[in-house]
């Protein structure tokens, strides 16, 4: 990060084309510009530019104070999805006796252009403004050098015809760029695809990351480029196998698919008895939290690889599994504070068709999501060089009302008030006419003979409450009347019985 004395020399740099001054704190599409055009570096000087927040175009404090809320809303720019590829910045607070200073640090991007909201904005001279044709065909050859990821290399045995371009003129490229730079681009197709990096002029053949994303057979030039899933017999790979199947394609048309699988073919919903007189619907797995995992395995899985994206489910528990351990600046010590992307453009991609929301934010999440369904914490296996892992397990119900069988020396009411009590009502109405309930079964429990006028009488509801209540004991199998009403008496069922 830039230190103080160069700041003080910044503000009166006579190098307009890396310093942004203003004085506004809530201009953010001003800001997201500027740092989007920093990020491209048309000058191609390698040298970071600055949006500095607290000073006027002469250099003067404005007598800003820079708030920790401040900070974390231009922090947030970095990985809001706005700007595309993800710009390398970092943000500070600076303090001199006039005035605060906000400065975000932008480093120069070897994958451009990069794009604010599907416009792609250099600096020219002081301002920012959008970049041209021929300024973005500059960018991407710029680009082409100097990446090093897969995604991003060309394919030499493939063809442009090896992709749906249909597919990515008619759907991608109206959600990638902006509506009326799209329309005044009257460029090849090839140099169209190339500002995308999805294609590479130097070599004329496309980049694996369109492959992966639009090919027509990407199996073919990466073997191990499917999904596959497995569900077994029991809680190891030596069961039986009850289900097997492949997702095999590109992922614009595999996705969803996937989505449709994950939502029919493995989540499984079932109502559970949380209390005398309610129920809860419960799911095994839920769909969001198994979206997330499966969207970030396929984002970050090693292409190269031939082992497929594995998608494993047993009795008890799912795993998850990709080729490709952590990669870049994460690390075992560090995650998951610490993300980076194996396949910066399929990550842009699946962020342009929605399949992807946020970045840095999916583990956070899935355990978000996991705890509101009472599963327990997913499992990460960071330590495996060439693969990564998680394993989610079903969430532990408590699907007896009426208590643990193995418990046989409580009686059937202590049982039941046990978990009424561990239960938590919704609302006071419910709660009420669960206390009336545990009443009602406590008097029968004590004398089966007594009546309903009885009941009325103790219980304190009216003759009608308390039909209402018996009626709903007898509805979830929990009491029955044996014989007539003169005569006859209670019975509250145990376990086991109907």
């Amino acid at each position: 990060m830039i230190t103080k004395e160069d700041i003080q020399e910044l503000l009166h740099s006579t190098e307009t084309y890396r310093v942004e001054r203003t004085v506004s704190t809530g201009d953010m599409d001003k800001f997201q510009e500027a740092i989007c055009a920093f990020a491209n570096d048309m000058p191609g000087s390698r040298k970071k530019g600055y949006l500095i927040l607290g000073a006027y175009d002469n250099g003067e404090l404005s007598g800003l104070k820079v708030t920790d809320d401040l900070l974390k809303k231009i922090a947030a720019i970095r990985s809001n999805g706005n700007i595309l590829p993800i710009p390398v910045m970092s943000v500070d607070r600076f303090t001199f006796p006039e005035g605060d200073l906000l400065v975000a640090e932008v480093s120069p991007s070897f994958d451009t252009p990069v794009r604010y909201r599907g416009r792609t904005f250099i600096r020219i001279g002081p301002r920012c403004d959008i970049a041209s044709a021929e300024e973005e065909r500059i960018l991407s050859e710029r680009c082409a050098a100097s990446l090093p990821t897969f995604d991003t290399r060309p394919c030499r045995e493939a063809t442009i015809d090896d992709l749906d371009t249909e597919v990515i003129v008619k759907e991608y490229m109206p959600r990638a760029i902006a509506s009326d730079v799209l329309a005044d681009d009257h460029r090849q197709l090839k140099e169209q695809l190339a500002s995308l990096h999805l294609f590479n002029l130097q070599v004329d053949c496309p980049t694996f990351a369109a492959l992966i994303m639009f090919g027509r057979n990407p199996k073919y030039f990466m073997p191990g480029a499917y999904i596959q899933y497995v569900h077994f017999k029991g809680n190891d790979n030596g069961g039986a196998i009850l289900n097997e199947r492949r997702f095999e394609g590109c992922l614009y048309k595999v996705l969803p698919e996937l989505e449709n699988f994950l939502r029919d073919g493995i989540i499984t919903k079932r109502p559970v008895p949380i209390s005398i007189l309610r129920e809860k619907d419960v799911v095994n797995y839920p769909y969001k939290a198994l979206r997330e995992l499966m969207m970030n395995a396929v984002m970050h899985r090693d292409y190269q690889a031939n082992m497929p994206t594995r998608l494993y489910q047993y009795d008890s528990h799912i795993e998850i599994m990709n080729p490709g351990g952590l990669y870049g600046q994460a690390r075992p010590e560090n995650f998951p504070l610490v993300n980076d992307y194996r396949n910066s453009v399929v990550a842009e991609m699946m962020k342009t068709l929605n399949y992807v929301n946020m970045f840095n934010h999916g583990v956070n999440e899935v355990r978000h999501l996991l705890n509101e369904n009472n599963s327990p914490e997913p499992e990460f296996n960071v330590n495996l060089v060439t693969a990564f892992s998680v394993i989610v397990r079903e969430p532990k119900v408590q699907v007896d009302v009426m208590g643990d069988e193995n418990s046989s020396e409580e009686t059937t009411t202590e049982k039941t008030t046990q978990k009424t009590t561990q239960t938590s009502t919704e609302d006071g109405v419910e709660k009420s006419a669960e206390k009336s309930a545990e009443k009602i079964l406590k008097l029968i429990e004590s004398n089966p003979q007594i009546t309903v006028r009885e009941l009325t009488k103790i219980v304190g509801l009216s003759r009608r409450g308390v039909e209402k209540n018996i009626k709903k004991l007898q509805e979830h199998g929990i009491l029955k009347r044996v014989g007539p009403d003169k005569g006859g008496h209670w019975e509250i069922i145990n376990e086991g019985q109907s």
